[in-house]
């Protein structure tokens, strides 16, 4: 045990001391942090070393210990004013449009694949949600160092927190129907349990939050309020899910209710935000080493194809979105605009990471095209980090967007 610790712990030394050298290089965090997973993880067991990660806790440590922490402190560090402003165009990312994302994907690498007893609809539906989610922290990182505009930022930073909602819920759901754990129904009866796991989720997320607003109000001082929300952050996701709802949702909707809190109590709201971005860096952090440490090399020798393939039906289903969709919305009555500058932006900006891999990592075994996912998963995020943030600074140079702070 002394060794495993001190493994995970020199993994953490090594990331605290590579970060500011990577943000000078302009090289992606996220995709250094798989690269050092894999590379210990390979010479601590050459070394004799067990790095102590089995499959049967990885859905447990990935759903209870890094998502509600992940979850949280997005939502409760977000820009309340700016995501109300851009609201519309947020919740159309984030749920008409993830959803209709999905099924193309899903579409693209069931006919790409061609394959339908090894990879069936049902496989592709499941990878399909997965790969919807976005995690823009690589980008956000970008956008902030080059003076990106505040209300770009918030598009994709929002639509990124509650996509990931949208595609949890949906890969739970299908994950379920795959196992067997929930009968076969018509569309309309899944998307009926889609949006009462959604729903519910949310209204169980405001109960703990309306609690926990409650006792901020009894109770004063930093540390005791940095409890508090932590508390509220497992205590929302607990209850939903024993209740069969959306973890997910839940501590959202209590992260953004919490958000509250540095408006009202301004000292203690920077106390806790700082506490909440050292909880996040550390949970983002540790499930990349981890993603980094299950990575093998026969996923790129094997299913390279499958992955290529992966890649293509997310950037196309993606660039149907922002280029299609979202101007037609956006002449609406109402909504505001965004320059269409920012769409090439955007489209880049939808970088998956930490919950696409933790979902990925999350897959039972006992599905025969587990494999596939996960490598399609793998494959699919070290594109999006290397090249789509890598290529970022480029992008944003090209279009004229931002300038570097002095």
């Amino acid at each position: 045990m002394v060794e495993v610790l001190s493994f995970y712990l020199l993994l953490l030394l090594i990331a605290v001391v590579s970060e500011p050298l990577m943000a000078r290089l302009g090289f992606p965090f996220s995709a250094f942090l798989v690269a050092l997973g894999f590379v210990g993880s390979e010479l601590f067991i050459f070394a004799g070393g067990d790095t102590g990660l089995r499959w049967e806790i990885f859905h447990d440590l990935v759903f209870f210990l890094f998502l509600p922490v992940l979850i949280f402190e997005a939502a409760f560090n977000m820009d309340r004013h700016e995501l109300r402003r851009n609201l519309p165009q947020i919740l159309l990312l984030a749920v008409p449009l993830t959803l209709l994302a999905t099924v193309v994907t899903a579409a693209l690498l069931f006919l790409g694949i061609g394959h339908p007893q090894g990879f069936p609809w049902m496989a592709a539906l499941i990878a399909a949600a997965l790969l919807s989610a976005t995690d823009p922290v690589a980008v956000l990182a970008l956008f902030k160092r080059l003076g990106a505009p505040g209300r770009l930022r918030t598009v994709v930073d929002g639509e990124s927190l509650f996509n990931d909602a949208t595609a949890i819920v949906l890969f739970v759901l299908l994950l379920s129907l795959a196992s067997g754990e929930r009968s076969e129904a018509g569309v309309l009866d899944t998307m009926g349990a889609f949006l009462l796991i959604f729903s519910g989720g949310a209204l169980a997320g405001a109960v703990v939050a309306g609690l926990a607003m409650g006792m901020l109000r009894l109770i004063g001082g930093a540390v005791l309020r940095g409890v508090i929300s932590l508390l509220a952050a497992y205590g929302a996701f607990l209850l939903a899910e024993s209740l069969h709802f959306s973890g997910v949702m839940a501590t959202l909707v209590a992260g953004l209710v919490l958000g509250r809190v540095r408006d009202s109590a301004p000292e203690e709201g920077r106390a806790l935000h700082l506490l909440w971005e050292y909880k996040g860096w550390l949970a983002n952090t540790l499930l990349f080493l981890i993603s980094g440490i299950s990575f093998q090399v026969a996923m790129f020798s094997q299913q390279w194809l499958a992955m290529l393939i992966g890649i293509a039906a997310v950037l196309l289903a993606r660039a149907i979105n922002v280029f299609v969709f979202l101007p037609v919305f956006e002449r609406l009555p109402g909504v505001q605009p965004t320059p269409r500058a920012w769409r090439p932006v955007i489209w880049s900006g939808g970088v998956r990471g930490a919950v696409t891999l933790a979902l990925a990592l999350s897959l039972p075994p006992s599905l025969e095209y587990w494999w596939t996912i996960q490598s399609i998963a793998y494959g699919v995020v070290l594109w999006t980090l290397l090249v789509h943030a890598g290529s970022m600074p480029w992008l944003m140079r090209r279009l004229g967007l931002g300038e570097p702070p002095r």
